[in-house]
């Protein structure tokens, strides 16, 4: 591993590099916030994928994309004297030092929910904070993982389960109330009813430490592998898919999953 010298002397070579490329190439010099903004949710989704693939090699490399772009973002800021690197470093200490009491002052926090809790209310007091609980869950953010982290951001406000257990009557509840509506076959109330049904199972899935937007992916890989498998076989034996019948997907299906 790298020694702290050496960590700064790369952090810094990559600020210079910055600086040329801003003044020589032709590309790096046209970029703005917002033509760059495109690239970093992607380059933040390719992140994620390494993460869940837990290629630490990947993770190096899309973590590097990742910081270039903050870098960007930062000198854009610079040039237009608005503020640089430094303060983004510096204003990320400043809010680390005061959410953290339990470290860097005289408050105690024994547990990591103890710490989440004491965050929340910490946004909150905070100068250009969060004004209300929920208003760090940022609109864009896709929907599982908002659900999730509203979901969060409430328990740490003290709305929650008492029993996690509990949750189970309420995913019934719902399932129960999508069927109603799709009795009546009215597409908006079975939109709505589908997206508490949807809420509830993130719930549960919180409640039982299971990350909903991983737990998903990895259903859509084992998806993608099984079918892929199917239309494999189908050319195999000189049929697209089309041409294959139900029973006979099915049975290579289940070869897939023996696989």
């Amino acid at each position: 591993m790298n020694t702290r010298e050496e960590k700064l002397h790369a952090f810094g070579r990559l600020l210079d590099i910055m600086d040329e490329l801003r003044v020589k190439c032709p590309w790096d010099k046209k970029q703005t916030n917002e033509s760059l903004r495109t690239n970093t949710i992607e380059e933040t989704y390719e992140l994620c994928e390494a993460i869940i693939k837990d290629d630490f090699q990947d993770i190096k490399k899309e973590l590097g994309d990742v910081l270039l772009h903050i870098i960007f973002y930062a000198k854009i800021a610079e040039e237009k004297q608005q503020f640089d690197i430094a303060d983004v470093c510096n204003s990320l200490c400043d809010k680390l030092i005061f959410r953290h009491p339990h470290v860097f002052g005289a408050d105690v926090a024994e547990t990591a929910g103890q710490v989440s809790q004491n965050w929340e209310q910490l946004k909150l007091k905070e100068q250009g904070g969060n004004k209300t609980v929920l208003a760090g869950v940022p609109a864009s953010l896709p929907t599982v993982p908002k659900a999730h982290r509203i979901q969060d951001k409430a328990r740490n406000a003290g709305f929650d389960w008492e029993q996690k257990e509990d949750v189970w009557e309420k995913v019934k509840e719902e399932f129960g109330e999508l069927q109603a509506e799709i009795a009546t076959m009215d597409a908006d109330k079975m939109e709505a009813e589908f997206g508490d049904l949807f809420f509830s199972l993130i719930n549960a899935a919180r409640l039982y430490k299971i990350n909903p937007d991983n737990a998903l992916e990895r259903t859509n890989q084992k998806f993608i592998t099984r079918f892929n498998y199917i239309e494999q076989q189908a050319k195999e034996q000189g049929k697209s898919l089309k041409e294959l019948t139900l029973a006979e997907m099915e049975t290579l299906w289940q070869e897939a999953k023996r696989l």
